[in-house]
């Protein structure tokens, strides 16, 4: 329940903040932008310091050492995968275009439209 309330208080500083900007209309931009700043800012922190925002920050972590742990393809690799990419695609738009111009044709040639 505890972790209840420290979420909700995470929220309502955020709607301060955003509330903040729209009640500062006649101020200064500096001093509108800075008070979401300072509701976001105090938002997230009591957000980590609830459980859920814990477990968000331990996920963090052990996604970026996950992606310290991939092997990135060499140059070589990419280009030469990017490569067949390319060439698929124009290999898949000449094909569909030779079907299309085909069925296209034999329509034309059903209902007496041939030439």
């Amino acid at each position: 329940m505890a972790d209840k309330i420290k979420l909700l208080v995470a929220f309502l500083l955020v709607v301060a903040g955003i509330a903040g900007f729209y009640y500062l209309h006649e101020s200064a931009m500096v001093l509108r932008l800075l008070s979401i700043l300072v509701g976001l800012l105090l938002g997230a922190g009591v957000a980590w310091m609830s459980a859920p925002g814990k477990s968000f920050l331990a996920f963090g972590r052990g996604s970026v050492a996950e992606a310290k742990r991939v092997v990135w393809p060499t140059r070589k690799e990419t280009l030469q995968t990017t490569g067949i990419v390319i060439l698929f695609a124009i290999t898949m738009a000449l094909f569909l275009w030779a079907v299309d111009a085909g069925l296209m044709l034999a329509v034309n040639e059903l209902m007496g439209r041939g030439e």
